[in-house]
C-alpha cells in the first residue's frame, strides 16, 4: 500500500503525537514556573522594612503594589506594599538597588507561552480535519457552508415509474415534469414556462421519496437529495450559504433535480420561530425563496422537488406560483393500489399458493405503502419462527392483527371471573355488529386474549374502500361500540371500567356528527370547531352541542340494549364458546349462531 493511501485512510496523521508533545512542553513550563514561585519567600510589609533597615536587602523591583527582591544572602522574597510606595528614603539610605516596572503576573507569562505553542497546533489540526471531512460534506470547520446534499449520477438511479405501485394520478402529474426536463425546447417554443418546483404532499410512508427518485430515473439527470434539517445550523448564515451552494452545484450539472425531503423543517411560516424574523431558519428560508425565484430564462433546467406531510405550516411565499408551481397529492393507496404494492413486495418472499393478495388488500384499508411492506416482512418473520417453508394466510393475519391491535400478551393472567366478563363484553360487540349487517363493517374475528392495551378485541374489517359514510353507518358504529357495556348491564350485576375506550370512541364519533358533519337537527348545518381561531361559538351553543352528543350516545346505547335483549340466547352461546376457544373467526361465529354469512360487496 502506498504512503498516499495510508494518509487518506488516517486523515488525522500524526495529530496525536503533536498533541502529546504540546502537553509535555506545557507541563514542563508550568512545573518550572511553579518551582520558581515556591522558592520565593513572602514577607509582611513590616518585615520587609525591618530587613531593609538592617541592611539585609540587596535589590528590589517594585511593580505597583508588589515588591520582589533579593536579600544579601541571595534568597528571594516578595511583599505587598502600599501604593504609591511611601518609604523610598529608607531604601536609598541603606543602599538598596531599586528597579521599577509595570506589573505583569507570572500567570500571564504562562498563558502567553501556551498560546504561542497551542495556537499553531490547533490551527494545523482544524485544517487537517477540514481536509479529511470536507470532501464528503462531513461538516469540517472550513466546509461548514458547503451543501450536505448527496448527488446521484443518472447511472446510480435505477428507480423508474414502473417500480412505483399505485399512485396513478401522482405519476401522471410527475410524468409532465420528466417531459419538461427531457424536452424543454418544446415548451419554450410555444411560450410555456417550465415549472420551477413541485411539492409532494402526503402522509408518511406513501412513497413521496420513491416518486422523486423515479422522476430523476425517468429524466436521466443528476439528482441532489437533501433533508430540510440539513440546512439548519447553530451559526447564523450557515443555512443560507448551504442553500446557495446547493443551487450553484445544481446549475453546474443542469439539467438536474433538487429534492428537499421534509421541507417543513426549513419552510415554516415566517414569524413562528423563537428569534422572530432574524433566526437562522428564517434566513435560510429567505435564501431558498430567492434561489427558486432567481432562475433566469436562459438558464438550463433545474427543477426543485420537495416533500412534506404538513403543507399547512409552510410559508405562503413558498407555495405561490413561480416557486412551487405544482402541488401533487400522494394519497393513501386505494384497493387496486394496495394489491399492486403487495405484489411488488412479495416478489422475493415465498408465499403459500392459497394466499389471496386481493383479499389481503381488501382487509388493509388505511395502510400506507410502508405499512404494507412491513406487513409482508412481519408475516415472513412469523413464518420463519415456526420453521415454515412458505408464508401462509394465518401468518399475514397475525401480522395484521399485531399491527392494528397489538402484540398478544403472554404475561397477563386473568381470573375466571375476569375471563367471563371479557367474554360477555366482546360477545356484546359481536352480536350487535351481526344484527346490523347493512350499516356496519363485517365481523372479522373475536378474541378474549389480551392484545396490546386491550383485554379483548372484536375486530371488524371494511370489505371495500369507503370515501363517505352515511349517518346510519355512523349510528351503527356507535351502537356496536356500546354493545360491550350493554352486555355487562344485561348479564352482570354491575358494570366495569373495561368500556372506557369504547366511551371515548363513541363520544368522538357523536361529536363529529354534531360539529363537523351537520347530522344534528338541533345544531343544523354549521361547522363547529373548538380549535379554530377564526370561528368562536357561545357558551349556549357549547351546551347544546354537549346535550346533542349525549342524546346520540344514549339513543345508540338503548338500541344496543334492545338488540341484546332480543338476541339474549345468541349472546350466551357466543360468550360460552369464547370462554372455551378464546378466539373465533367470523365463519365460526356464523356457524355457531346459525346466521347466514354476509354477502360480500367487494368491488374489483
Amino acid at each position: 500500500m502506498s504512503q498516499n493511501k495510508k494518509n487518506r485512510r488516517n486523515p488525522y496523521g500524526t495529530w496525536w503525537l503533536w498533541a502529546l508533545i504540546t502537553c509535555v512542553v506545557s507541563f514542563c513550563i508550568l512545573m518550572k514556573l511553579t518551582d520558581y514561585s515556591s522558592s520565593i519567600k513572602t514577607l509582611r510589609y513590616s518585615e520587609f522594612i525591618h530587613l531593609a533597615e538592617e541592611d539585609q536587602v540587596a535589590h528590589v523591583k517594585i511593580e505597583g503594589a508588589h515588591v520582589a527582591g533579593t536579600l544579601r544572602d541571595g534568597k528571594l522574597f516578595e511583599a505587598t506594599v502600599p501604593h504609591p510606595f511611601p518609604d523610598w528614603d529608607i531604601l536609598r539610605a541603606h543602599n538598596v538597588s531599586i528597579g521599577v516596572s509595570h506589573p505583569i503576573s507570572v500567570m500571564w507569562y504562562a498563558l502567553l507561552i501556551l498560546l504561542l505553542v497551542g495556537l499553531p497546533v490547533l490551527a494545523w489540526f482544524l485544517f487537517r480535519q477540514s481536509r479529511a471531512t470536507g470532501g464528503n460534506n462531513g461538516g469540517g470547520v472550513f466546509t461548514m457552508s458547503k451543501s450536505r446534499a448527496r448527488m446521484y449520477l443518472p447511472s446510480q438511479i435505477k428507480t423508474r415509474f414502473s417500480a412505483v405501485a399505485g399512485a396513478a394520478e401522482a405519476k401522471e402529474d410527475l410524468a409532465d415534469v420528466v417531459d419538461f426536463l427531457q424536452n424543454p425546447e418544446k415548451y419554450h417554443k410555444i411560450g410555456a414556462k417550465i415549472p420551477r418546483g413541485v411539492l409532494l404532499v402526503g402522509a408518511p410512508g406513501n412513497g413521496k421519496t420513491l416518486l422523486a427518485k423515479a422522476v430523476a430515473g425517468e429524466a436521466n439527470c443528476r439528482f441532489f437529495s437533501v433533508s430540510g434539517s440539513d440546512f439548519i445550523e447553530v451559526f447564523v448564515g450557515v443555512g443560507a450559504a448551504r442553500v446557495r451552494d446547493l443551487f450553484e452545484q445544481a446549475r453546474k450539472h443542469a439539467p438536474s433535480i433538487i429534492f428537499i425531503d421534509e421541507i417543513d423543517a426549513v419552510g415554516r411560516t415566517r414569524g413562528s420561530g423563537t428569534g422572530g424574523g432574524h433566526d437562522e431558519r428564517e434566513q435560510t428560508l429567505n435564501q431558498l425563496l430567492t434561489e427558486m425565484d432567481g432562475f433566469s430564462e436562459d438558464e438550463r433546467t433545474v427543477v426543485v422537488l420537495a416533500a412534506t406531510n404538513r403543507a399547512e405550516v409552510l410559508d405562503p411565499a413558498l407555495l405561490r406560483a413561480g416557486r412551487f408551481d405544482r402541488h401533487v397529492t400522494v394519497p393513501y393507496p386505494d384497493l387496486v393500489s394496495r394489491e399492486q404494492i403487495l405484489r411488488v413486495h412479495v416478489k422475493d418472499v415465498k408465499i403459500d399458493p392459497e394466499v389471496d393478495l386481493h383479499k389481503l388488500a381488501c382487509g388493509t384499508p388505511g395502510f400506507t405503502g410502508a405499512d404494507l411492506e412491513n406487513l409482508i416482512n412481519e408475516a415472513a418473520i412469523h413464518a420463519s419462527k415456526k420453521d415454515q417453508l412458505t408464508v401462509k394466510i394465518t401468518d399475514f393475519e397475525e401480522a395484521r392483527d399485531r399491527m392494528l391491535i397489538g402484540r398478544q400478551s403472554k404475561t397477563i393472567l386473568l381470573s375466571e371471573q375476569e375471563r367471563r366478563l371479557i367474554a360477555y363484553h366482546e360477545a356484546g360487540h359481536a352480536i350487535v355488529a351481526l344484527m346490523l349487517p347493512e350499516v356496519s363493517d363485517p365481523l372479522h374475528k373475536v378474541t378474549i386474549i389480551p392484545r396490546g392495551e386491550s383485554l379483548g378485541v372484536t375486530h371488524s374489517l371494511p370489505e371495500r374502500d369507503k370515501h363517505s359514510v352515511t349517518q346510519e353507518e355512523l349510528m351503527a358504529k356507535i351502537t356496536m361500540t356500546l354493545g360491550g357495556r350493554a352486555a355487562e348491564e344485561l348479564v352482570l350485576d354491575s358494570v366495569t371500567t373495561g368500556a372506557a375506550s369504547d366511551f371515548q370512541s363513541a363520544s368522538a364519533k357523536a361529536r363529529a356528527m354534531v360539529c363537523r358533519y351537520g347530522m344534528s337537527s338541533v345544531l343544523g348545518l354549521v361547522h363547529y370547531d373548538p380549535t379554530s381561531r377564526s370561528f368562536r361559538y357561545s357558551g349556549h351553543t357549547a351546551r347544546l352541542i354537549d346535550e346533542e352528543v349525549i342524546r346520540i350516545v344514549n339513543v345508540c346505547h338503548e338500541r344496543a340494549l334492545e338488540i341484546l335483549r332480543a338476541e339474549r340466547e345468541k349472546l350466551e352461546q357466543l360468550a360460552m364458546a369464547l370462554l372455551e376457544k378464546e378466539t373465533m373467526s367470523a365463519q365460526e361465529i356464523y356457524a355457531l349462531l346459525h346466521i347466514t354469512p354476509r354477502i360480500s360487496h367487494d368491488l374489483r
